[in-house]
C-alpha cells in the first residue's frame, strides 16, 4: 500500500457513463478514493450507501469522492441507479489502478487464499499526495472515519 505523504498514482478509468476520469482532473480538491471488491454485493452495497448518505457532508468540506472495482462501467452504471449513488464510480478491469495502490492482496475466505481487492481507502490532498491510507475498512463505518478526517 501507498505511504502518507507519497505522491498519489495519477491514472484514467472509466466512469459508469464510458467517460474517462482522472485523478489530475481533482488537483486543487480533496480526494477520498475508496476500493471495494464488487458491486451489488452485501459489504459493497452498504459502504457505498454510507457515502451516498454522507454526500452532503463531503461536499460541504470540498471532497471528491471515488469508487474503484473491477467491475465494468455498465455494471457501475446499474449499481449507482439502484443505490442512487451520487458519486464516482470507476472501472479497473485490469488492475493498473488497484495494483498501483497495493489493494490488489491475498485474502483468506473459507479457509481458501485467493487474490483480491482489500477493502481500503486514500485521502488525497489537493495537492495530490496521500494524506492518509486506511486499509481494511469496515464498510458500515468508512464514510464517518473519513469524513472525521477531513
Amino acid at each position: 500500500m501507498l505511504e502518507v505523504n507519497e505522491k498519489a498514482p495519477d491514472f484514467t478509468l472509466k466512469d459508469k457513463d464510458g467517460n474517462d476520469v482522472s485523478l489530475s482532473d481533482f488537483r486543487g480538491r480533496k480526494v477520498v478514493l475508496y476500493f471495494y471488491p464488487k458491486d451489488n454485493t452485501p459489504g459493497c452495497t452498504r459502504q457505498a450507501c454510507a457515502f451516498a448518505a454522507s454526500y452532503g457532508k463531503f461536499k460541504k468540506k470540498g471532497a471528491v469522492v471515488i469508487g474503484v472495482s473491477r467491475d465494468s462501467a455498465v455494471s457501475h452504471g446499474k449499481f449507482a441507479e439502484k443505490y442512487e449513488l451520487p458519486f464516482i464510480l470507476l472501472s479497473d478491469p485490469d488492475l493498473e489502478v488497484i495494483k498501483a495502490y497495493g489493494v490488489w492482496q491475498e485474502k483468506k475466505n473459507y479457509g481458501k487464499t485467493t487474490m483480491g481487492v482489500v477493502r481500503s481507502t486514500y485521502l488525497i490532498d489537493e495537492q495530490g499526495n496521500v494524506a492518509a491510507v486506511m486499509p481494511k475498512v469496515k464498510p458500515d463505518t468508512n464514510a464517518e472515519e473519513v469524513l472525521s478526517l477531513l
